[in-house]
């Protein structure tokens, strides 16, 4: 199933194969009889990690244990053969599999594919930038007839920088692989008429760093899989508490779960979910039926882009208390935006949950709070659209630095969701390397400075931004 040689199956191999399945069939059942049936929080909370499982194997730990192991060791050479023929599940070596990735990719498949009837999986990643690769990689190596075939695939220009540069930069200028940039993702001609045969994948941020740009999923997953295409959508932003694009017909999620999905800024850190029978024109039954158990076994093992399982462990607990953690970032940037659109030294605001955005009416048929309506706080569904928020400053780009470089309490950083405010002008740091041309094709000027709203009282962020325009207007 998975390459090398043919593996012969010995008696004591089919012990444990036998064995595993069982195990396999009985966690499925687990999965589909309780676990799905638990709403968000618990699924948050708990993933699949039980009191049974804490009591058996590991000393009754309430939390998940950090297994610090490069290796496991087997009973004997049956079970050596057969885990390293990926017959049964094993944490034979840590570039491949550990318990604590193990509890935490599936948690996230649990969260990404939560209301979505299929199965979801899940491959954790050492950083955001290692998922989109781990993402998009398979679907470019493989050549369906000629050698020499030209390849491309459709990307939304509005999006972070660091995948600019890997789709631009890696992908296009030094492999050869056309990337053909998406200028209005909302145009859902625009998708159309830049897939040929040669087309392998379609790939979309939204809500986008930091422009704010957004999609309709549900159409262009439509059109993607009209051509035998899968769908890829990076919601680092929105995280699947606000946005699971499985549910609306995409194939693959990317996170960069050292963002929003944590917030606590202690580590980088990745992953990719995915529906399992994915749609795509590559003809390899394994990636299809199981896309991240795939890469994980085979171009992840090779390319070694694993998470270290402390990191996993501290990823997970941060995602424990994410649904009401992301309601009041986004309860908090709702206020910090509506302030500074009237601020007078603001030449605009880019909020998906002002009324006045272009795109405030398409996002809000997607970006919703999971589980509102049955929450007691809410008993209806309430829209929510993230932390992150942008606005240009008037005066132009050296107004802005002026701005920032008076700010305060909100710190001058290039990261984002982070439970701390947290401020950057893209033109000189995220979005610096792909140049004046490549800004101006994602629509990112001098100006423009991006906001990621904290856990601060929006008073006081309010507060440092004012005092901060107050002083560069008195410096000009």
């Amino acid at each position: 199933m998975y390459g090398g040689d043919e593996v012969i199956i010995t008696p004591g191999m089919q012990r444990y194969i036998d064995r595993n399945n069982a195990y396999l069939a009985q966690r499925g059942q687990y999965i589909r009889d309780v676990v799905k049936k638990w709403k968000f929080d618990t699924i948050a909370v708990h993933g699949l990690y039980s009191v049974q499982d804490a009591i058996e194997d590991y000393q009754g730990a309430i939390i998940e244990p950090v297994f610090m192991s490069s290796a496991q060791a087997f009973r004997d050479s049956d079970e050596m053969a057969a885990a390293l023929a990926y017959l049964i599940p094993s944490w034979c070596y840590s570039r491949i599999a550990n318990p604590s990735t193990y509890y935490y990719e599936w948690t996230l498949a649990l969260l990404e594919g939560y209301g979505f009837d299929g199965e979801t999986s899940c491959c954790s990643t050492s950083s955001g930038m290692a998922a989109i690769m781990t993402a998009v990689q398979p679907f470019l190596v493989h050549r369906t007839h000629d050698r020499h075939e030209p390849r491309n695939f459709l990307a939304t220009a509005q999006c972070y920088g660091g995948t600019f540069q890997q789709f631009d930069v890696r992908l296009q200028a030094e492999r050869d692989i056309e990337c053909r940039w998406i200028q209005n993702p909302a145009n859902i001609d625009e998708w159309a008429s830049k897939i040929d045969k040669n087309t392998r994948f379609l790939y979309g941020e939204l809500p986008s760093n930091p422009q704010q740009g957004f999609f309709d999923i549900a159409a262009v997953a439509d059109l993607a899989h009209s051509h035998n295409l899968p769908l890829i959508c990076d919601t680092t932003v929105a995280t699947p508490a606000l946005l699971r694009p499985i549910c609306h017909g995409a194939d693959i999620v990317v996170q960069s779960a050292s963002k929003t999905l944590s917030s606590s800024g202690f580590g980088i850190c990745g992953a990719v979910i995915a529906k399992q029978n994915l749609t795509c024109s590559i003809d390899n039954d394994a990636l299809k039926k199981d896309f991240c158990l795939y890469v994980k076994y085979l171009p992840n093992r090779d390319y070694g882009p694993n998470l270290h399982p402390m990191q996993a462990i501290l990823t997970l607990n941060d995602m424990r208390t994410l649904r009401s953690k992301i309601d009041m970032l986004s309860r908090n940037t709702m206020k910090v935006a509506e302030h500074i659109e009237k601020h007078p030294q603001i030449e605009r605001v880019e909020y998906l949950g002002m009324p006045n955005h272009p795109l405030h009416e398409l996002a809000s048929r997607y970006m919703w709070l999971v589980d509102a309506e049955h929450d007691d706080l809410y008993g209806k569904p309430v829209n929510r659209y993230g932390h992150l928020m942008s606005f240009c400053v008037k005066g132009g780009p050296e107004q802005a630095r002026r701005f920032f470089d008076h700010l305060q309490r909100i710190w001058r950083a290039t990261d984002l969701g982070r439970i701390k405010s947290v401020a950057t002008i893209p033109a000189i740091s995220t979005h610096q390397q792909q140049g004046e041309e490549g800004r101006k094709l994602a629509g990112i000027p001098g100006n423009l400075v991006r906001l990621c709203v904290g856990g601060e009282h929006p008073d006081d962020i309010i507060a440092d931004l004012d005092q901060a325009l107050h002083m560069a207007a008195k410096e000009k």
